[in-house]
């Protein structure tokens, strides 16, 4: 006996395997995770069913509950289901039935159901033993064709019946229906789409395989979910269709409606968003009131029937219904999000795919499936054929045959026969054997004939599409066709623009305004027909109510859809649209530009430069900007530098100590460049010379100072031939000279004499590059302002003193000057106005 134990623990020593538990582990989780993700959690991309849903739809099918059928008890389909195909728990196939038969859950149901099944308050279905159920159409398009070997087959769980790996599919079910499952490591969570717009999408695909996601976005505009409501936002839907991932925020259709005379308001929702429990979230919502976390609603009402939903917030009088609505959507389920995430089985491998990809591997899918129908209803028509060429051979020689078969003593020897004495096959033989004498009259042998020339013909018409794909591509599109205007629908989900994507532009009308920017740094914008030009020497117009030690230094003409680009003298630029600019009357001092950009308190804007766009590459890598200092220093920079605004900005230009920056210049880089001093020099060359450097550059010399009083007043950059060279002096003096009186010199160098300054013009203040169809406003530092014509201002030799522009009163001095767009409308002599003046070169004779 002991013996006999001994043994056995031996034998027993010799079964047991010694293996690593981390390896045996790690392979034993990694062929769960795939039965998992494989058999159960995602869906095929060629059908987009899950195995249980496949299983369900082909159970029906084989118990023939197509839609022209009587409707079976659900019970007697989940047994069907789970017997031959589908070996878990009854409640997982009847869920599953019940989910594709929910309006409310599929947007194409593929099940008709009769009887209780559940409602979108979270009510659950009545007992599958309560319940009836068939085949919508809509699943019959996805099974059809299914027994013309158009799909392959595997064993079920106990290898006595075959099951469908995938069903042919006559539309991208995928993308039409959507799926969700949580699978090991990864999950899938797809949304529904219109069956209209995805087909239009899968013809574009066809028409042009290069096809780009942004065009086939043109026809999926994103999700069309069963229960409607509102897409908020169009960049998720956008984001999640080109990419595979992206989060679509879903709003309820609300409307606020007023009642009780107009004097009381409440908010009639009618859609909610997908997946919400309706009556949670009313539950949920009534706690917030409850709880004081939700403000102005004094009743909530669900009056929701079999025509629809429609809840009703009643508003109390002291509370205003827009602020509840975004209240409601922010703290309750009247607004959710769908997180896309569009993993599926490619070739059983789980993959991202965007609309493009679902797209493609549908059409690849059915592709297959035609080529397979069309060889199947090849292989049957030429079977067909055969036999009929047998029988026509049988009627041809009619009497031999029923002598041979009168004469044969058993039907074997009578088949042999047949083959024998008239060449045909056994298949044939056996045809004529089994063929009624019915058939032997003129009539059947006629309809033979028309039969055998029928399938020639079609035999003909199959071995083309075989041979032709643009013929097959052709039938894919006719059948999507069909499908579409049998099935095809209006969107349910409405797509807006959400509050962060309107473009605060959008909103506002793009005229031309002033932008005036004060001594001391207060900024506006005002339309520039508040403006009126007057005659040379006129007494000028208010244009601002600047405090004493205030006034206008810098006036520019923008549109309100432009960028401006601020420059301070310590070289830094800030960025800020024209419409972000605090609008003002023309006589109003404006903001603090310290309270609108980030600007230094200590700094001053010195130059600004209008951008019609900062995401043209072109225009950005052919424009570039020229800065000078008042020492003299020049720098050229390309545009693209400052395409990426910063709030905080960004340098411009290193300056050096004691030096400021004073212009800049917005160039093509071909340009001519004039500097001009105080002393009244000035200096020409081409804008060329001036190699481009980094933002955090110096620059190059571009002019030399005549002594350290000196400085740069100004800087012009001329590439139209017309331009005529303006410069004004302290004293309002000035003159229009042509560019070609300034000889081009090299840059660095002292120029030449541009004004004649004396005591009585003063020192020159600005240079302009002007023409005859522009205006001119000069401001002094009292802020009056003038508009006069430069077509009023005669051309004259380079080193004279010039004209008066303005008449000064007392120790008034010019400011600045800034030319604008020249108004033919206005009559140059209207000065009427309480501000205006009459034209007059005496500063006594005044109008007040």
């Amino acid at each position: 006996m002991a013996e006999g134990i001994e043994n056995d623990n031996t034998n027993n020593e010799d079964k047991i395997i010694s293996i690593n538990i981390d390896e045996e582990m790690r392979s034993a989780y990694i062929d769960y995770s795939m039965s998992v993700i494989v058999s159960r959690a995602l869906p095929d991309v060629r059908d987009g069913l899950k195995p249980v849903h496949r299983r369900v739809l082909f159970g029906m099918l084989d118990l023939g509950l197509n839609n022209n059928k009587p409707y079976k008890k659900s019970a007697r389909i989940v047994g069907e289901v789970m017997g031959k195909y589908h070996p878990h728990g009854d409640s997982s196939v009847y869920d599953t039935m019940v989910r594709m038969a929910q309006d409310f859950s599929l947007r194409y149901p593929l099940v008709e159901g009769q009887g209780n099944y559940g409602t979108i308050d979270g009510d659950n279905p009545a007992a599958m033993r309560y319940t009836e159920a068939r085949l919508e159409k809509m699943a019959e398009e996805l099974l059809a064709d299914i027994n013309k070997d158009t799909i392959d087959f595997q064993l079920n769980f106990d290898d006595s019946l075959e099951e469908p790996t995938v069903l042919p599919s006559k539309f991208p079910n995928l993308l039409v229906n959507g799926a969700s499952g949580i699978a090991v490591g990864m999950a899938t969570n797809m949304a529904p789409h219109n069956l209209s717009e995805v087909i239009d999408a899968t013809i574009a695909l066809i028409d042009n395989r290069d096809i780009e996601i942004s065009e086939l976005v043109k026809y999926v505009k994103g999700p069309d979910f069963p229960t409607g409501a509102i897409i908020y936002g169009t960049e998720g839907p956008r984001e999640a269709l080109e990419t595979g991932r992206g989060r679509v925020v879903i709003r309820a259709r609300a409307e606020i409606e007023t009642y009780g005379g107009g004097d009381r308001e409440r908010i009639i929702v009618s859609e909610i968003p997908y997946q919400v429990n309706k009556a949670n979230m009313i539950e949920r919502t009534a706690d917030l009131v409850n709880e004081k976390k939700l403000e102005g609603i004094s009743a909530i009402r669900d009056e929701s029937n079999r025509e629809g939903i429609r809840i009703v917030y009643e508003i109390r009088r002291d509370a205003n219904a827009s602020i509840v609505l975004n209240n409601l959507f922010k703290y309750t389920a009247l607004q959710t999000s769908f997180s896309v995430n569009n993993i599926a089985l490619v070739h059983g491998r789980p993959m991202l795919l965007n609309l493009k990809d679902l797209i493609h591997h549908f059409v690849e899918h059915r592709h297959e499936v035609v080529i397979r129908r069309t060889k199947f209803e090849l292989a049957e028509a030429e079977k067909r054929a055969h036999i009929l060429e047998g029988l026509l051979i049988a009627l041809d020689h009619l009497d031999e045959v029923i002598k041979l078969i009168r004469a044969s003593q058993t039907p074997d020897e009578a088949r042999e026969g047949l083959i024998s004495q008239f060449g045909l096959t056994d298949l044939q033989a056996r045809a004529i054997l089994d063929m009624t004498l019915r058939r032997l009259t003129g009539l059947e042998r006629d309809k033979i004939k028309e039969e055998y020339a029928a399938l020639m013909k079609l035999i003909e018409h199959l071995t083309a599409i075989l041979n032709d794909e643009g013929m097959r591509m052709q039938i894919i599109k006719d059948e999507l066709s069909e499908i579409k205007d049998k099935y095809g629908d209006e969107r349910k989900t409405e797509i807006v623009h959400s509050s962060a994507e309107m473009q605060t532009e959008d909103f506002i009308e793009d005229e031309d305004v002033v932008i005036t920017i004060s001594h001391e740094g207060y900024i506006k914008r005002t339309p520039l027909t508040e403006y009126r030009r007057q005659g040379r020497g006129g007494k000028g117009s208010l244009g601002s109510n600047s405090r004493d030690a205030d006034f206008i230094e810098h006036l520019l003409i923008a549109s309100n859809h432009n960028y401006m680009l601020f420059f301070t003298e310590q070289g830094q630029c800030f960025w800020l649209r024209v419409f972000e600019i605090p609008e003002g009357s023309r006589t109003s001092k404006g903001r603090a530009i310290q309270n609108i950009i980030n600007i230094p308190k200590e700094e001053k804007i010195k130059a600004y430069i209008k951008v019609v766009n900062l995401k043209d590459k072109d225009y950005l890598e052919n424009n570039f900007i020229i800065m000078c200092t008042r020492k003299g220093v020049i720098k050229k920079t390309s545009l693209e530098a400052y395409s990426r605004p910063r709030a905080n900005g960004i340098n411009a230009i290193n300056v050096n100590e004691g030096d400021s920056l004073l212009e800049a210049n917005l160039t093509s880089g071909s340009s001519e460049i004039v500097m001009a001093l105080s002393s009244g020099r000035a200096i020409r060359f081409n804008e060329s010379t001036v190699r481009p450097m980094g933002r955090t550059a110096t620059g190059v010399r571009g002019i030399t100072l005549d002594s350290e009083k000196d400085e740069v007043v100004g800087m012009i950059s001329i590439d139209n031939p017309e331009t005529t060279v303006l410069v004004v002096s302290e004293k309002g003096y000035g003159k229009r000279t042509d560019i070609d009186d300034y000889r081009v010199t090299n840059r660095g160098g002292k120029g030449v004499k541009t004004l004649n300054v004396t005591d009585k013009t003063g020192n020159l203040v600005a240079i302009k590059g002007v023409t005859d169809k522009e205006d001119l406003m000069i401001i002094n530092k009292s802020g009056i302002i003038i508009r006069i014509a430069v077509s009023e201002l005669r051309v004259m030799g380079r080193a004279t003193q010039g004209v008066r522009l303005i008449t000064l009163k007392g120790e008034d001095e010019i400011a600045s000057v800034a030319k604008i767009e020249h108004d033919e409308e206005e009559d140059s002599q209207n000065n009427e106005g309480e501000d205006a003046v009459e034209n007059n070169d005496n500063p006594e004779e005044t109008t007040e």
